[in-house]
């Protein structure tokens, strides 16, 4: 019965947990991330305002429009896309926060019916 007990206590402090979002903190700065390419890992710059985000990555640049639909969710939409994949709007989510970093998820905001829903998962520190 005492074992009982303290396995519900537990359940119960464990429900009222909830990851810490400061989202408002991450809408404008620069920020730095890490990506894989081949096995390789890169890192990579982009300055993000209230309505773009400008990517540098291995000596390019990159622009997007923002769209905030709150404080934690927006749709990024490359401005001068090269093909008809970089015209699909994407859908990021900031799942949780910390003093200078945050994780995202991001997904096409538009399910394709031809493909598989694909969600990924990143993680970016705020430097500026």
């Amino acid at each position: 019965m005492q074992k009982i007990r303290l396995l519900l206590l537990q359940l119960l402090c464990f429900s009222c947990y909830q990851t810490e979002r400061q989202c408002s903190d991450f809408k404008t700065g620069t920020f730095e991330f890490t990506y894989t390419i081949d096995g390789i890992d890169k890192t990579g710059t982009f300055v993000r305002t209230d309505t773009l985000n400008i990517d540098y990555f291995e000596n390019k640049i990159d622009s997007a429009s923002i769209r905030w639909i709150n404080d934690c969710e927006f749709i990024q939409k490359k401005i001068n896309p090269k093909n008809r994949s970089e015209e699909k709007a994407i859908h990021f989510k900031i799942l949780s926060t910390t003093k200078d970093t945050y994780t995202f998820e991001y997904q096409l905001a538009v399910k394709d019916a031809f493909k598989k829903k694909r969600v990924e998962k990143g993680t970016a520190k705020k430097i500026e």
